[in-house]
């Protein structure tokens, strides 16, 4: 009987325990919302970048300033109390151009959304000598513009998108800036009677050996400065003034110079010829024998020996060709056994590039020898 209590005790005590013991590993009650029922994330659309403006209506308006003390000075322009000559309407989203007004010397329309240039806009203005147009969409230029503004000394129209010179240049002119448009076409007589022109940029644009002919350059006496860099030239341009101090030819197709081409052309000093297709059968033995040239730049072709040139260059640039060797003794512009006790008689060539060529270290002693003020050579 005693053991039967006890049996029943043990039974009951195990049972007890085991229900203190599922209480103790049940899972609390949770406190917070499950994370499945959170408001799920919507993705949000990002904004659309603003489109650019397609012309001819969706440009951005022009941007217009408070009314100036000059009653004549356009809205969409800025006239300074402190320079009442000048005119600033650049960065002013101006789609065409404003009357402007007498008093202008000074005119700045660069970097805005004009088409067209039309003699309206300087009917008033004659005594206009400074013309900034460049980063426009400028397709054409009315030829009585100029009539209008015969005073005109600088004329800057680079990036635009004109396809020919512009016609009916004053002959006042000293500066024409046509870079970065489309010009394939110079019209007859378009330089004519510009004795004052200094500087002629035509870099960047699209003319061939058929748009430059003779005499397309004859009436510019004056001129210093022709670029003429990046189109698509096959040869030499004709009839270069004989005033020009530098030639900028590079980036086009130019396979050969002709050998009297610099002959004539007594104050020369940088001729560029880089990026082109010469080789040594386009250029012939003293091609660039020019007492007054200081600076050649030929990288970029298919040279394979270096040219000769006189002792007044300083600077000649001929990496990036197929040069194999450099003779010291051979482009010498003077014996190397002559007495150069005076330095007035050395070479002057002081700056060397042969980089990207088929040449090793070290230069060759000769070459040392002859130029004496070297102070830099790239190999």
């Amino acid at each position: 009987m005693k053991a039967g209590v006890g049996l029943f005790s043990a039974l009951a005590l195990f049972l007890l325990m085991g229900a203190v013991f599922t209480q103790r590993t049940r899972p609390k009650k949770p406190t917070r919302r499950p994370a499945a029922t959170k408001k799920p994330f919507v993705h949000q659309p990002a904004v659309a970048a603003e489109p650019e403006p397609q012309e001819p209506t969706d440009f951005p308006p022009p941007i217009l300033g408070p009314p100036s003390i000059f009653p004549d000075c356009p809205r969409e322009c800025t006239c300074s109390p402190s320079y009442p000559n000048a005119l600033y309407c650049e960065n002013r989203n101006i789609r065409a151009i404003p009357v402007i007004p007498s008093r202008t010397h000074y005119l700045y329309l660069q970097n805005n959304y004009i088409s067209e240039v039309k003699a309206e806009s300087f009917v008033n203005a004659t005594e206009i000598r400074w013309v900034n147009l460049a980063n426009n969409r400028i397709h054409r230029i009315d030829k009585k513009v100029f009539e209008k503004i015969p005073a005109l000394l600088y004329l800057y129209v680079q990036r635009n998108h004109l396809k020919e010179v512009p016609s009916g240049l004053p002959a006042s002119l000293e500066q024409l800036r046509l870079s970065r448009n489309r010009i394939s076409k110079i019209p007859a007589g378009a330089f004519n009677k510009m004795g004052n022109l200094t500087l002629l940029d035509l870099y960047h644009n699209q003319l061939s050996d058929n748009d430059l002919e003779k005499n397309t350059f004859k009436d510019l006496k004056s001129l210093m400065q022709l670029n003429l860099a990046h189109n698509i030239l096959k040869k030499m341009p004709a009839g270069i003034p004989n005033s020009l101090i530098q030639l900028f030819l590079d980036r086009n197709r130019i396979d050969g110079v002709p050998k009297d081409y610099f002959k004539g052309l007594k104050h020369l000093a940088f001729v560029r010829l880089n990026y082109n297709q010469l080789s040594d059968k386009g250029l012939p033995k003293y091609v660039f024998n020019i007492t007054t040239l200081l600076d050649l730049q030929l990288s970029h072709n298919l040279i394979t020996s270096v040219p000769l040139f006189t002792g007044h260059l300083e600077h000649l640039h001929l990496n990036h060709n197929a040069i194999e060797s450099i003779n010291g003794t051979q482009i010498c512009p003077y014996s190397l056994q002559a007495d150069l006790s005076d330095l007035s008689l050395v070479p002057k060539l002081r700056y060397l590039r042969l980089d990207g060529n088929h040449l090793s270290p070290p230069i060759p002693l000769d070459v040392i020898m002859c130029f004496r003020h070297l102070y830099s050579i790239v190999i």
